[in-house]
């Protein structure tokens, strides 16, 4: 942990968060996305769905097509 705060990066939205949403929201997208594809993605997400009430009330054509591009389909 005091290397990464050191030598990684910091910079990150989902770094300097306690909202346990953005964390899990983040984890989930970088599992086989790149980090510069999914910020762009991660942003105009939590703009539609901020909060995991949100997401859950969104219907399924919406949340897909905020998640279309992002490198998988069959999750």
């Amino acid at each position: 942990v005091a290397w990464q705060k050191f030598h990684g990066r910091n910079d990150l939205p989902w770094q300097n968060t306690q909202d346990p949403y953005r964390v899990w929201l983040s984890e989930i997208m970088l599992q086989q996305t790149q980090v510069a594809t999914v910020m762009a993605y991660f942003d105009r997400f939590l703009q539609r769905l901020p909060t995991v009430a949100a997401l859950a009330a969104a219907s399924l054509d919406e949340v897909m097509g905020l998640w279309s591009g992002l490198g998988y389909y069959s999750r």
